[in-house]
């Protein structure tokens, strides 16, 4: 299995969307629309504030 880490290329605000496409071989695309579609069926704040989490303590930086 492979190490998921933020993405340098497919990068938009973290990296966290093509982080994960790119560990599990999946466009980032979809993933930020996923995201996006939790996002609006949470009222946006819970997604965000996970996605933030998400970005800054759980997955590391690839160097």
């Amino acid at each position: 299995m492979k190490k998921i880490y933020l993405s340098k290329r497919n990068k938009k605000i973290y990296g966290v969307c093509g982080g994960i496409g790119e560990a599990f071989d999946i466009d980032p695309v979809l993933i930020r629309m996923v995201f996006i579609l939790i996002a609006v069926m949470t009222a946006i704040l819970p997604a965000v504030i996970a996605y933030l989490i998400t970005a800054w303590y759980i997955i590391p930086k690839k160097y």
